[in-house]
């Protein structure tokens, strides 16, 4: 089996259904991902990749996109103005990096999936390492 934990950074490509949204960014050969269970991701199966903004290339413009906030509305979700979908956004949980749907990439990337209690964030937020 190939070790590729210890592989270089890989770019990946993405965006949403209609391809009115394209992003690509670097990252591991395997992707670490979180599955929030909190009242959005839980509705709409996101599965978030957390990429540094100078990992992030959006290769659309950005006036495809719509946004919209909730709670303390710090977190920016971001859809596709023609297809709906949330390929990407900005978490209020951090304020330097993007958090990716894996769905929303291309292929098939390897991927570890760790449960997150984000229904609990206020108690759960030190697993991200917040405090």
């Amino acid at each position: 089996m190939t070790d590729f934990v210890n592989r270089g950074p890989v770019e990946y490509n993405g965006g949403c259904h209609c391809g009115a949204v394209r992003f690509r960014f670097e990252a591991g050969a395997v992707l670490d991902v979180l599955r929030c269970n909190c009242s959005i991701c839980s509705r709409t199966g996101y599965l978030h990749v957390t990429v540094p903004h100078a990992a992030f290339t959006l290769l659309t413009d950005p006036a495809a996109l719509i946004d919209y906030r909730f709670g303390t509305r710090m977190a920016v979700h971001w859809f596709c103005r023609v297809c709906g979908i949330k390929s990407f956004y900005q978490p209020r949980s951090h304020p330097d990096c993007y958090s990716v749907h894996l769905r929303c990439i291309d292929g098939e990337p390897q991927a570890r999936i760790v449960d997150f209690d984000g229904r609990n964030w206020e108690r759960s937020k030190e697993r991200l390492g917040l405090g």
